[in-house]
């Protein structure tokens, strides 16, 4: 190079430009941080997608064949659908709400265990970012589990999936799977170890969702066992989403009684939403 040659610029001799002073690097919503945890929890999970999402598609088409096979094979008819028909969709949702509570359930218990809590609280992450992060990852492990699901079913013989309502599949779905995993995240955040976990999966998750309507309408059950069975709000994903396949439900007689159940889990989610941020901030159990 010449005298009269102008130097070249190296990357480690550039200014940087720097932020105003005053002026925050991140603004009100960390955007960035946000989908950066999301797509860190939706990778571990897929990951061992074996584990994750087929196998839990194959436990629940299982459940189809057993359930058609032993109670429908004299073209039993449920609701005016072959019994596998109405049973399908509730196996759907019920395979999402597990695996969007088994994935919620394990991130915070999974760090505290393995000492990378930190991982979690340390970044520059609000309660709520932490939160919709988790929740979101989790609500995703649920939707591709369903949809998983629904293409097995969708080959299986008798079963016949119709869309003649797809905002209740949509909406009865979303609800499903975010309030698992908000229920997912706070169990998170109490356990202390895997049993603590385990035991609100047999104890309270599964009994939900095997008495919610899964495999029968409650009109067959005695009076008493239907207003329990109405106090549970599995009842009305499932039955709300079954909905949305069939044009028909067990929520009510009306379709204004569906858009009351869709209504009602709406606010349920909020309030669970709240009291899981609230309880996100105190640092309990994760600061300590």
């Amino acid at each position: 190079m010449t005298r009269s040659d102008p130097p070249h610029d190296k990357p480690h001799d550039r200014a940087v430009p720097l932020q105003a002073p005053g002026v925050p690097i991140i603004g009100r919503v960390n955007w960035l941080g946000l989908w950066t945890l999301y797509m860190k929890e939706v990778r571990r999970f897929f990951k061992v997608q074996t584990q994750t999402i087929w196998a839990p598609a194959v436990t629940t088409l299982l459940f189809l064949i057993i359930f058609s096979v032993a109670l429908g094979r004299s073209s039993r008819e449920v609701l005016g659908v072959p019994f596998a028909s109405f049973v399908a969709p509730g196996l759907i949702v019920m395979g999402m709400m597990q695996n969007a509570f088994a994935n919620a359930g394990f991130s915070l218990l999974g760090g505290k265990i393995q000492g990378t809590i930190i991982d979690y609280l340390m970044p520059p992450l609000s309660s709520l970012e932490l939160m919709a992060g988790i929740v979101g990852a989790s609500a995703t492990r649920g939707i591709l589990v369903g949809l998983a699901v629904a293409a097995a079913m969708a080959l299986y013989p008798g079963v016949q999936l119709d869309t003649p309502h797809p905002w209740a599949i949509v909406w009865f779905g979303l609800m499903g799977v975010i309030m698992l995993s908000l229920l997912g995240t706070l169990t998170s955040i109490w356990a202390e170890k895997f049993d603590h976990n385990a035991a609100i999966t047999n104890f309270v998750v599964a009994p939900l969702s095997l008495l919610s309507g899964t495999f029968y309408v409650i009109d067959n059950l005695a009076p008493f066992f239907q207003a329990i069975s109405r106090l549970n709000p599995f009842f009305y994903v499932i039955s709300g989403f079954r909905f949305g396949f069939l044009g028909r439900s067990d929520i009510g007689d009306t379709n204004m009684a569906v858009l009351h159940g869709a209504l009602g889990l709406g606010v349920l989610n909020l309030v669970l939403g709240m009291a899981t941020y609230l309880i996100l901030r105190s640092g309990w159990k994760l600061r300590s």
